[in-house]
């Protein structure tokens, strides 16, 4: 098996180029205001605009957007998916899709197994779930907070969608954390970061490194 690998939270031209020799599959750029990895939308495009060529999809990440974020961050960015980070309703997930025409990632919080049951009703309207450690009490973000959750309870999963294995992974952990969830995409964000917001091309580099190994 072969595993695909998402970098998240991009914001300078260093760590994109970075992602994209790499051999990342997705690239993600994120919109919300409280995340310290909020672009513009057309900052975001003018960085996104590496990946096209080489056929890397580029991602826009969100946290319940209204339409009007949406139309933005669609003009601006031209994404061909749009991640749903917060706690949007399969309906509302479906109603973004129609609006936008794109593919959606719809992130799901696991702490434990029941929280996986969620997957279920998503998997209709979603091209991608995302499953992302359920973040600590007054964590403002709903990612990007370097947690992971049991890997081992994606173990035999069957689920009609590609999904991605987030939350806490790293360099040093993915190899680990594939191996024991069976992961056939992996998200990292902060895992990549010298400081908060701050990628780090180095580190990027090292864990598409290791992702390739898995």
């Amino acid at each position: 098996m072969t595993t695909r690998a998402k970098i998240c939270g991009l914001s300078t031209p260093e760590a994109v180029t970075a992602a994209l020799e790499g051999g990342a599959a997705y690239l993600g750029f994120v919109f919300f205001d409280k995340s310290p990895r909020n672009l513009a939308p057309e900052t975001a495009g003018r960085l996104a605009s590496p990946a096209r060529p080489r056929g890397v999809k580029v991602v826009a990440v969100t946290v319940d957007p209204d339409d009007q974020a949406l139309d933005r961050i669609v003009a601006g960015l031209q994404p061909d998916l749009i991640q749903l980070h917060g706690k949007e309703t399969p309906a509302r997930a479906a109603q973004i899709a129609a609006r936008t025409g794109l593919g959606i990632i719809k992130a799901i919080s696991v702490a434990e197994d029941a929280d996986l049951e969620k997957a279920a009703l998503y998997e209709g309207v979603a091209e991608h779930l995302m499953f992302d450690a359920k973040t600590p009490p007054g964590q403002p973000l709903p990612g990007g907070a370097g947690v992971s959750f049991d890997w081992t309870l994606m173990q035999g999963r069957r689920l009609s969608r590609p999904w991605f294995l987030a939350g806490g992974l790293d360099v040093w952990n993915v190899g680990e954390a594939v191996a024991a969830s069976g992961a056939p995409l992996v998200d990292v964000s902060s895992g990549v970061e010298r400081g908060a917001g701050c990628k780090d091309p180095a580190l990027i580099s090292a864990f598409l490194d290791a992702v390739r190994r898995v």
